[in-house]
């Protein structure tokens, strides 16, 4: 689809153990939004966007909170190549 965007995020500080994938996964989903979140193993979580770019910047904006019982520390951000990530038919956490 044209006007779409892919962006690759790293969440940092108390995102694991406090649902941030899962309620990720429904913010992704309500927005429209194609990719994936999992959980890394030095405790980050990574999530990877596709979709309309100002959805993708409004899950961007909810990362920097995201559930209540998490803390998150910093976002970091990437793009990521568009043609790469195409196939991705909806949003789920792994």
């Amino acid at each position: 689809m044209s006007g779409e965007v892919c962006r690759r995020y790293i969440v940092s500080g108390r995102v694991q153990g406090v649902f941030f994938r899962a309620s990720t996964a429904s913010v992704a989903h309500r927005l429209g939004l194609r990719g994936r979140a999992r959980n890394l193993p030095n405790g980050n979580v990574m999530v990877l966007a596709l979709g309309p770019e100002s959805k993708v910047d409004e899950l961007a904006e909810w990362l920097r909170d995201g559930p209540p019982s998490a803390q998150v520390a910093e976002v970091q951000q990437a793009d990521e190549p568009l043609d790469q990530w195409q196939h991705l038919p909806d949003f789920r956490t792994h």
